[in-house]
C-alpha cells in the first residue's frame, strides 16, 4: 500500500531496521557493487559488480507463524553478464564491470533484465526449471547418442520432477554502436525499445534487433577541441513513449520529444539554474555537473544529483528547480583535498519512493540520506556492519563542521572518504531499501511494530 509513504521520514524513517542484516559479495576489487535494481514488483532485486557478475536476490514468502514479519530477501541466481574484452583496433581494454540494470516488466514466468558494461548491452533471460525429460529415443540417460540399430521399440518422453534450477540464458547482444562508455540505459514505456546513452550520443533500440541502432542525440562537434559538456546520464519518461531527458556535465537538462525530428538535435525544453556569482570558485564546474536524473513514477517531476545538492524540477518550469535539497553542504570547505583525491568526480546516483514523497541519495562515510518533500524533514543514516544487525533500529547521525562536537556526533575531518554510497534503490511500493557500501549490500525496512 502506498496510502502510508506521504508522511514516511515524518513517523518512521528514523527507525528503519534491517530486513536481512548484510548481505556481503566479497573483498577483491571485483566484487565492488557498481548498480543496484529491484524490478517492477519488487520482488527481486538485481546488483551488478566490477568483475561482471549479476547477483540477483529474491524475496521469500512470509511467513504463516509469523504473518507480520515481512519476507527476507535471499539469493536467486547468480551469472556471468560480462567478461572482459580487448578492442584490438584501438588496443583498449573494455572492462566487464556492469555500469547499469534495468528490468522488463514480467509477461510471463519468466523474468528478463538488461545489463550493459561500458561498450555492451546484454538482454538476459531467467527462468526456473523443476521438471526435466527422460525416455528419449535416440539418446539415453545420460546424453550420449545410442547405436540405432540397438532400438528396437518407441518410446514417449515424460517430464519428472527434479530440484528446482534457475537458468540466466543470454536472449539479444547489442553490440558495436558507442565509440564511448555507456553510462545510461532505459527502457521505453512501450517496452518495445529501449535507449542507451554514452558521453555524447544516445541510440535508439529495438528489443529484436541486434544489427542496428537510431541514433537519436548527437552532440559531437565537429572539432574535438571545441567540445565543452558531455552527455552524464539520460532516462525515458515513465508513461509517454515519445519523451525523454538526459542531463550534461554542465549542469543542464534537456527533454526531446522524438516526434519532431528522427535526431533530436534540438531539446523541446531546457532545464538550467542561474548560477549564484557569490559561489563562483574553481570547483564549480566541477561540482555542478549532473550524475544522475531521474523522472518521478508520475512523469510531472524530475530529480537530478549533483556533487553536493538533489534538486526536483517540474516540467512546466524550466529556469530553477522547485526544490534543492543539501547533501552534504559540509564538504564546501573541503573541495580542495576532495578534487585532490578525485572523490570531487564520484557519481552518485538518486532514487524516489514509491509515491514521489521521499528522495534517497548517498554520501561519504557510508552516509545515506532521505528527504520528506511534504514535511520538508530530512535524515542522515548510516550503513556499516558495526551498527547494522539484523533488526536493529538505526539511528539517525550529525555531522559537525566545526567548534565543540557533541556525543552522538562525528566530525567532518573524521569522514572516511573512500566508504562512499553510490548505489541506492528503493522497492516500488514499499518502504525497502537497497543501499550499496562498496562491496556489502544492506537491506533495510521501516520498522514492523
Amino acid at each position: 500500500s502506498l496510502a502510508g509513504l506521504g508522511n514516511f521520514v515524518q513517523d518512521v524513517l528514523w527507525c528503519f531496521s534491517q530486513v536481512k542484516g548484510t548481505i556481503d559479495i566479497g573483498v577483491a576489487e571485483a566484487d565492488i557493487i557498481s548498480t543496484v535494481e529491484f524490478n517492477h514488483t519488487g520482488e527481486l532485486l538485481a546488483t551488478g559488480d566490477k568483475g561482471g557478475r549479476v547477483v540477483i536476490f529474491q524475496r521469500e514468502q512470509e511467513s504463516k507463524n509469523q504473518p507480520h514479519r515481512r519476507g527476507e530477501y535471499n539469493v536467486y541466481s547468480t551469472f556471468q553478464s560480462h567478461e572482459p574484452e580487448f578492442d584490438y583496433l584501438k588496443s583498449l581494454e573494455i572492462e566487464e564491470k556492469i555500469n547499469k540494470i534495468r528490468w522488463l516488466p514480467q509477461q510471463n514466468a519468466a523474468y528478463f533484465l538488461l545489463s550493459t558494461n561500458d561498450k555492451t548491452v546484454k538482454l538476459w533471460k531467467v527462468s526456473e526449471r523443476d521438471k526435466r525429460p527422460e525416455g528419449y529415443n535416440l539418446k539415453d540417460e545420460d546424453g550420449r547418442l545410442r547405436d540405432p540399430s540397438m532400438i528396437t521399440m518407441l518410446r514417449v518422453p515424460v517430464l519428472r520432477p527434479m530440484d528446482l534450477m534457475v537458468e540466466a540464458t543470454p536472449r539479444r547482444v547489442f553490440a558495436n554502436a558507442h565509440t564511448y562508455h555507456i553510462n545510461s540505459i532505459s527502457v521505453n514505456s512501450d517496452y518495445e525499445t529501449y535507449m542507451s546513452a554514452d558521453d555524447l550520443r544516445i541510440n535508439l533500440w529495438n528489443f529484436e534487433i541486434t544489427n542496428q541502432s537510431f541514433n537519436i542525440v548527437d552532440i559531437k562537434p565537429a572539432n574535438m577541441e571545441e567540445l565543452t559538456e558531455v552527455i552524464t546520464a539520460a532516462e525515458f519518461h515513465p508513461h509517454h513513449c515519445n519523451t525523454f531527458v538526459y542531463s550534461s556535465s554542465k549542469g543542464t537538462i534537456r527533454l526531446c520529444d522524438m516526434r519532431t525530428s528522427a535526431l533530436c538535435d534540438r531539446h523541446a525544453k531546457f532545464f538550467e539554474e542561474p548560477e549564484d556569482p557569490s559561489n563562483r570558485s574553481f570547483f564549480s564546474e566541477i561540482i555542478s555537473s549532473i550524475s544522475d536524473v531521474k523522472f518521478s513514477h508520475s512523469g510531472r517531476y524530475i530529480m537530478t544529483r549533483d556533487y553536493l545538492t538533489v534538486k526536483v524540477w517540474d516540467l512546466n518550469m524550466e529556469n530553477r528547480p522547485i526544490e534543492t535539497y543539501q547533501v552534504h553542504d559540509y564538504l564546501r570547505s573541503k573541495l580542495c583535498s576532495l578534487y585532490e583525491n578525485d572523490c570531487i568526480f564520484d557519481k552518485f546516483e538518486c532514487v524516489w519512493n514509491g509515491s514521489d514523497s521521499v528522495i534517497m541519495t548517498g554520501s561519504y562515510n557510508n552516509f545515506f540520506r532521505m528527504f520528506d518533500r511534504n514535511t520538508k524533514r530530512d535524515v542522515t543514516l548510516e550503513a556499516s556492519r558495526e551498527n547494522s544487525k539484523p533488526r536493529a533500529i538505526l539511528k539517525p547521525r550529525k555531522v559537525c563542521v566545526g567548534g565543540k562536537r557533541r556525543k552522538d556526533e562525528i566530525s567532518v575531518d573524521s569522514l572516511d572518504f573512500s566508504k562512499k554510497i553510490l548505489h541506492t534503490a528503493w522497492h516500488p511500493a514499499e518502504n525497502i531499501i537497497a543501499v550499496a557500501a562498496t562491496n556489502n549490500l544492506y537491506i533495510f525496512q521501516d520498522k514492523v511494530n
